[in-house]
């Protein structure tokens, strides 16, 4: 941890695209990893909170969805906790797919303006008295209504899981063409809600119906993989905020995974991509389209003009989240 502690003091700016790190240099690496943390070995039990859907969708107005802050100031502060993975920590299980719809998009060196796709979006909710965003990303599931995005944009990590939780796909300019889509059950890994394991930086949402429809039949769903084998090429999507953008349209990012170099307890891989706050949890497509297998989230990254994305490896326990939320009634 030598490393990535004396880095960590030049990287106290975190930049938005450090969805979860700039202090992760400075908080993670300065404290030891957490004994409380629960291990893969533990079968990866998975926290759920149920919550209000009835006014969320009019809570958000334009103008509270245009004064959001990105979350990656939540994952700024679960790491400044000083909560880390133990470093002997490693995910083990079988490859698995589950086949799902998803859209189109194109490949770019390290950021490309994107159209809407139809399955991704923003999601806004509320932690501690204030109002963020991330994005997300419909995933296949039983419910038809199940969604990811990053842990801390779910859960404190650890704490209090969000309040007033919203999806927003194919957002566009403060458009919602195809609704407001509340949230009544929020799932993580306990591995992060009780304790902010880097390792574990996923979520799922499962959403009420909208207009009697359920979400997949109007959007569409991604297929997701687990256990995939490392330093696969992904391209990634989000909504980012911070400079130079601005949380109005869809951007991607494209490139061959890499380990943390810094954190390795973390697990995580990370590609070439400068997405900024906001973009914290927008899906990672195996491949180099919208229409892969997701396969991990937009989690962290180092500095304020960071040139890697760093995403959590999707292994049994984040899997066992979200079987969880996809047959959640």
């Amino acid at each position: 941890m030598t490393k990535s502690k004396s880095l960590a003091t030049s990287l106290l700016s975190l930049s938005a695209a450090a969805l979860l790190a700039v202090s992760a240099a400075a908080g993670a690496t300065a404290a030891p990893a957490s004994p409380q943390a629960p291990s893969p070995q533990d079968g990866g039990q998975v926290a759920s909170q149920s919550v209000d859907s009835t006014s969320a969708a009019n809570y958000w107005t334009a103008d509270r969805m245009r004064a959001a802050v990105p979350g990656d100031v939540l994952a700024s502060k679960a790491l400044q906790r000083g909560n880390a993975s133990p470093a002997a920590a490693v995910e083990k299980g079988s490859s698995t797919k589950i086949a799902g719809k998803a859209g189109n998009g194109k490949p770019a060196p390290l950021h490309a303006d994107e159209s809407p796709v139809s399955h991704i979006g923003k999601v806004f909710f509320t932690l501690g008295g204030s109002n963020y965003v991330c994005s997300g990303n419909s995933v296949v599931s039983t419910n038809k209504s199940t969604v990811s995005t990053a842990g801390h944009c779910i859960n404190e990590g650890p704490g209090a899981f969000a309040t007033n939780f919203i999806f927003v796909p194919a957002y566009l300019d403060g458009a919602a063409p195809y609704g407001k889509w509340a949230a009544k059950a929020l799932y993580a890994p306990t591995q992060w809600s009780s304790a902010g394991d880097m390792q574990y930086d996923t979520g799922f949402a499962v959403v009420s119906p909208l207009n009697g429809q359920s979400l997949a039949d109007v959007v569409g769903a991604s297929g997701v993989q687990f256990n995939a084998a490392r330093g696969l090429t992904y391209k990634s999507y989000g909504y980012p905020a911070a400079a130079p953008f601005d949380g109005s349209s869809l951007v991607s990012c494209t490139g061959p995974a890499s380990n943390d170099p810094y954190n390795p307890q973390f697990q995580s891989q990370g590609i070439p991509c400068d997405m900024t706050g906001g973009s914290s949890g927008g899906p990672w497509f195996i491949g180099t389209s919208s229409a892969g297998y997701q396969n991990s989230i937009n989690s962290y990254g180092y500095g304020s003009r960071s040139q890697v994305m760093y995403g959590p490896y999707w292994g049994s326990v984040i899997q066992q989240a979200y079987s969880s939320a996809s047959s959640a009634n």
